[in-house]
């Protein structure tokens, strides 16, 4: 029989009740879409009847868009597409599900290769890790090969969140980073672009940036510097040779 001490048990979640705040309400409007009823009532721990009924008020209350659509719902349209049905993205735009079902149907029709600039780059490390090839393929108007390419070329992965989803699984099991591994990742991180470091490891950005953060790895002055240069480059609309690896940069907790 065991002597030890019962284990406490954890504080019960208290849900907020009455009046919702114009901040909280701005809060739905930012999450609704992209994340569910459940978890945006976990986070202003409202209950999710409360949660469900505010969204109601907000979006069906509201006047239907109609006509031509402006590039911003565009924008938001792909912004939500893969992360959320047809029905709530509808509700979130303000749009019919026939409307919106429509305005897929035309941006599947722009689907062709074409060169990629740097923008364009960013943009697909925006969405490659939480979206699937195919909604890829709408998202970005590109055809899948193209996006396979370019993902591996700029050694992206997708998310362990939207794995799990995708494979139905609780927990996908990662490569484990070897000794040998760790200590090309200690050399080479300072003075090296994640992107070179991704590929000599065969490993992908979000990895690399993921283990030097773990190992509280910082980029050296000179590779800080030569970044500021980069991004003004950005800025300028030319496209430097290192550009694929600023954002990555960024993410690892370098100083500025």
């Amino acid at each position: 029989m065991s002597t030890g001490k019962p284990k406490p048990r954890p504080a019960p979640i208290i849900s907020r009740k009455g009046r919702w705040s114009h901040a909280e309400i701005e809060r739905v409007k930012r999450w609704f879409g992209s994340e569910s009823e459940a978890a945006i009532a976990k986070r202003l721990k409202r209950p999710v009847a409360s949660v469900r009924r505010i969204i109601l008020k907000i979006y069906d209350q509201a006047e239907r868009r109609s006509g031509p659509w402006a590039p911003s719902e565009i924008m938001e349209l792909k912004q939500l597409f893969g992360r959320a049905k047809l029905p709530v993205i509808a509700r979130k735009l303000r749009r019919t599900p026939k409307d919106v079902e429509h305005r897929l149907t035309l941006l599947r029709g722009q689907i062709r290769p074409r060169a990629w600039s740097s923008q364009d780059e960013q943009e697909l490390k925006s969405y490659y890790g939480s979206r699937s090839d195919a909604d890829l393929t709408v998202i970005l108007g590109r055809p899948v090969q193209q996006i396979e390419e370019k993902a591996q070329q700029l050694c992206l992965a997708k998310d362990k969140s939207f794995q799990h989803r995708a494979q139905g699984v609780q927990r996908v099991r990662m490569p484990r980073w070897s000794d040998e591994e760790l200590k090309t990742l200690i050399r080479l991180y300072p003075n090296t672009p994640n992107i070179e470091i991704a590929r000599v490891l065969q490993r992908s950005n979000k990895s690399v940036v993921s283990k030097a953060n773990d190992l509280e790895l910082r980029k050296s002055s000179d590779r800080l510097r030569r970044m500021g240069q980069e991004n003004v480059s950005l800025r300028h609309g030319r496209a430097p040779s290192e550009s694929e690896d600023r954002e990555t940069e960024r993410e690892s907790g370098a100083p500025s």
